[in-house]
């Protein structure tokens, strides 16, 4: 029995029209027309044994069939441009000083960074963890090449905006939640100020003029998530890197979304800098887009 082999650029046309949303665009991304697109779908059912697309609208959607294929997809393309980055980087060498957020500390460091090792094993990397005010005075100071962090109003030289994230509630898993009162008010627990999320929770409660307190403050967020869990109160963050023992809550005050930027500290940073950037840029907006990401 003969095992068809998938064709890679077909996949990546497969999910360029997933993520886009319509094949039209995806066309334009992978440099094909139409016409072309349309003949790679079909020869990608060929070698799927059925359909992986249906209509639906006026555009189409993935069968139970293509949603599976969709995943191997991406870790089928995400070997092959590893396997690139490696063979075209094995000479790269130098050092990158990388300073984020807590929240994508686990995310960054467990994928990006252990790829971005694998693929230049010549190139030394230091990564600090670091609040906001933190990381922008020590890339001012040049004492980091790359900072993540959330968009405050500060204006730096060199920043990209990855995306924008909706402001979350957030509580214990299996605490239930009175309504606040005048006696009763909702306990907070919050980073120690100067905040940005502590900012949004305070002034989305004071508009619908619903009691607060601030219950727990804490200089990390892992005392913050710490404290949630314990039940001291909700907290306000975005809806990367929550713990499983936490839930996002509803029926609360809107919030706003808070902008993520990728600052540099040169205007022409080095290879091994720009290598980094661009694998955590990639990454992040897979991760604003809404969809797992893998390095």
């Amino acid at each position: 029995m003969s095992h068809p082999t998938f064709d890679l650029d077909v996949l990546r046309t497969l999910v360029a029209g997933i993520e886009l949303g319509s094949f039209a665009k995806a066309a334009d991304r992978v440099g094909r027309s139409t016409a072309a697109v349309s003949a790679q779908l079909k020869k990608l059912e060929q070698q799927a044994g059925g359909p992986v697309l249906r209509k639906s609208g006026r555009g189409m959607a993935l069968t139970p069939a293509g949603e599976v294929l969709l995943g191997y997809a991406r870790r089928l393309l995400e070997l092959n441009d590893e396997a690139q980055r490696v063979l075209r980087g094995a000479d790269l060498q130098g050092e990158v000083r990388l300073g984020l957020q807590e929240d994508f500390g686990e995310g960054l460091l467990a994928r990006v960074l252990a790829g971005f090792g694998r693929a230049h094993p010549r190139v030394r990397v230091e990564a600090q963890l670091a609040r906001n005010s933190e990381l922008l005075k020590q890339l001012e100071r040049h004492r980091l090449d790359l900072a993540l962090a959330w968009n405050g109003g500060k204006r730096m030289p060199h920043t990209t905006r990855v995306g924008r994230l909706p402001l979350r509630w957030i509580g214990a898993r299996h605490a239930s939640l009175a309504p606040p009162s005048p006696a009763e008010p909702l306990s907070l627990a919050m980073l120690e100020a100067p905040c940005l999320m502590r900012d949004a929770a305070v002034a989305a409660l004071s508009r619908a003029r619903i009691p607060w307190r601030i219950a727990f403050t804490s200089p990390s967020l892992a005392g913050v998530w710490a404290a949630v869990d314990a039940g001291l109160g909700v907290t306000v963050r975005t809806a990367i890197g929550v713990p499983a023992s936490l839930r996002l809550l509803d029926g609360m005050p809107a919030l706003p979304a808070i902008g993520l930027d990728l600052h540099r500290a040169e205007a022409s940073p080095t290879a091994v800098v720009q290598q980094l950037e661009s694998l955590i840029t990639a990454h992040l907006r897979e991760v604003v887009a809404g969809r797992p990401a893998h390095a």
